[in-house]
């Protein structure tokens, strides 16, 4: 999943390049004015209207990059930090923290924006993946404080501190009016995620709705699928009864492996959703690392 939200904001930031190279060469070396109108239709607005005629925004706002630093260093965070996230509680969850986090950071950029010292200036725009990568980042040090990670120059860093080291870079901006709608939304992500984690061990799973929702959109366009599948005519299929019955013994055998392994991959999630990373064993945490490249 992680590599899948990393794939889509490449291929917007892609999109969005060549369409602004394009314009910039057939209009005299400028870039138009229709550019930027393509870019607020699809942007997060301090503009109530705005989002109440293009509600498409809340969730199209966090796939939109237009700044090559911009778009680097949002997907570096998605995939070092979204890679412990799906490791430790879950692949299923990574999306929906993404989504939801994303949302959290763009109702705070509105409000922030309508009460702040900057509202009244007129309508402005926020786009990027920033307030969903905030979550991830947020949760992964909500999920495992203690998980060490080695950075350049500095070696290895408990994963608390580079949460509370960006929190505090967020902080910084807003006091020295540094972009502060985005480092505002950066600190709703953020908080988002934290909430996420404990909401997670008091036994609110919070992912479970937005899943929900995206699995009955997948059954939908499946099914859309399948009718078009039935349309090409009947097909006959035919099946040896031994082989069957082989087949039978043969998947019984793998069920019951399947499933002792994942009894076991579950337990230990379990252990660390209540007691954290530390407490396993080392048997335990070779097993779940051998299990993260699966």
């Amino acid at each position: 999943m992680v590599t899948r939200i990393i794939i889509i904001n490449v291929a917007v930031f892609v999109l969005v390049n060549v369409l602004k190279i394009f314009l910039y060469l057939f209009n005299s070396g400028e870039v138009p004015s229709f550019f930027w109108d393509v870019i607020h239709f699809f942007s997060m607005s301090s503009d109530w209207m705005h989002i109440l005629t293009h509600p498409w925004v809340i969730i199209t706002s966090m796939f939109l990059h237009e700044g090559f630093w911009h778009i680097l260093w949002n997907m570096l965070f998605m995939y070092w930090f979204g890679r412990i996230v799906g490791d430790f509680i879950g692949n299923q969850r990574v999306l929906p923290i993404y989504l939801l986090g994303g949302i959290a950071g763009g109702i705070l950029y509105f409000i922030s924006a309508n009460i702040g010292p900057l509202s009244g200036e007129g309508a402005r725009y926020a786009l990027g993946a920033s307030a969903g990568v905030m979550a991830i980042v947020a949760a992964s040090g909500a999920i495992a404080p203690d998980y060490v990670m080695r950075l350049l120059f500095l070696g290895d860093v408990k994963l608390k501190y580079i949460v509370f080291a960006l929190i505090f870079l967020d902080l910084i901006g807003i006091a020295n009016d540094m972009n502060t709608g985005g480092h505002v939304a950066h600190l709703g992500g953020a908080l988002f995620g934290w909430l996420f984690v404990r909401q997670l061990r008091e036994g609110n799973d919070l992912s479970q709705p937005v899943n929900n929702v995206l699995d009955r959109i997948n059954n939908f366009f499946g099914s859309l699928s399948d009718r078009g599948k039935r349309r090409k005519g009947p097909r006959v299929v035919y099946r040896s009864t031994s082989k069957t019955r082989h087949s039978k013994k043969g998947r019984a055998s793998t069920d019951k492996e399947d499933l002792s392994y994942q009894e076991r991959l579950d337990s230990i999630l379990d252990k660390i959703k209540e007691t954290g990373y530390d407490s396993l064993s080392e048997e335990e945490k070779e097993f779940l690392f051998n299990a993260s490249k699966k």
